[in-house]
């Protein structure tokens, strides 16, 4: 039997159309890709079945049905909530790049109208900054500085939102290095599946992109770390095993990024397991005279 996206035809030519609306259609598509049929497109054969009177009613039947599998496509993809997360991340780094740049410039603004405060400024917090400005009551100043510390109120909730969507979505990932690392990192991936079929050498160098770019076009050193540098093992670790402990990590991670998106679930075997070999990484001798030491002691205890 030769199977058509609008019928079937037995042996002996017989042919039997498919009846339905537009889903039992696209319904009747997809079982027979999965099942690993060929859907061909042949008018001819629908318009010698008498389905269709011409060929240009049969491409407007099957234009109907493209149209309506495109729009269910669609919708399933923006259905899936690591989405949500990538844009989540997008709008915080715009954020961060609008809250520095407004920042700044009304900093220049300040600078102008209290030149005497031009030596100090560099040392002050930003927030404390905005807060000096803001005491220019009745000038656009003080007004936009009141805006810009709003805006950054709002930087802060989006961050925390964002570190607890990461935590339900990614929950070993997040366990390892932190909410939002971990959204970042799967917003550089694109989201949670496409970073799930990353290898540990790309997870330790997304958001270094140029640096590695640079590297294997002039030759330059190679980059250790990229986002995963946020990670605070990772930027405290000292200069000698920091690759070496950005290199263990992006290994949990790929292995966590997995968990993550076919079970779902927090594993927290593994997750101990990971911290162990990172901090075994970090520490070195430290550790191992440490874990020696508890299992005497626990022995000594018995």
């Amino acid at each position: 039997m030769q199977s058509f996206w609008f019928g079937d035809m037995d042996e002996d030519g017989v042919f039997k159309p498919f009846e339905g609306d537009i889903q039992e259609f696209i319904a009747r598509i997809k079982e027979l890709s999965s099942s690993g049929h060929v859907v061909p497109v042949d008018p001819g054969v629908a318009i010698d079945a008498g389905m269709f009177s011409d060929r240009r009613e049969y491409l407007s039947a099957l234009r109907k049905v493209c149209f309506a599998h495109a729009e269910e496509k669609i919708k399933e993809h923006y259905s899936q909530e690591d989405l949500e997360l990538v844009q989540m991340v997008r709008m915080l780094d715009e954020m961060d790049n609008v809250i520095n740049l407004m920042t700044e410039r009304a900093t220049e603004w300040y600078l102008v109208r209290k030149p005497g405060f031009s030596r100090k400024y560099k040392n002050i917090p930003a927030k404390k900054m905005l807060g000096q400005m803001k005491r220019e009551r009745g000038t656009g100043l003080g007004y936009l500085a009141g805006h810009i510390e709003k805006l950054a109120d709002e930087r802060t909730r989006l961050m925390k939102a964002i570190s607890a969507m990461a935590g339900k979505l990614a929950p070993n990932c997040s366990e390892l290095v932190g909410g939002l690392v971990a959204a970042r990192l799967i917003s550089r991936a694109g989201s949670l599946k496409e970073l799930s079929g990353l290898p540990s050498s790309s997870i330790q160098v997304i958001g270094a992109e140029s640096a590695l770019f640079t590297h294997m076009r002039a030759k330059t050193p190679p980059p250790k770390h990229g986002i995963i540098f946020q990670h605070r093992r990772v930027h405290n670790a000292p200069k000698p095993v920091r690759g070496k402990v950005a290199r263990v990590l992006a290994g949990k991670l790929a292995i966590a990024a997995k968990i993550d998106y076919y079970t779902g679930s927090f594993n927290e075997e593994f997750i101990c397991e990971a911290q162990e070999r990172i901090d075994r990484t970090l520490y070195g001798a430290e550790y191992e005279k440490k874990e020696a030491g508890n299992k005497n002691n626990s022995g000594d205890a018995e």
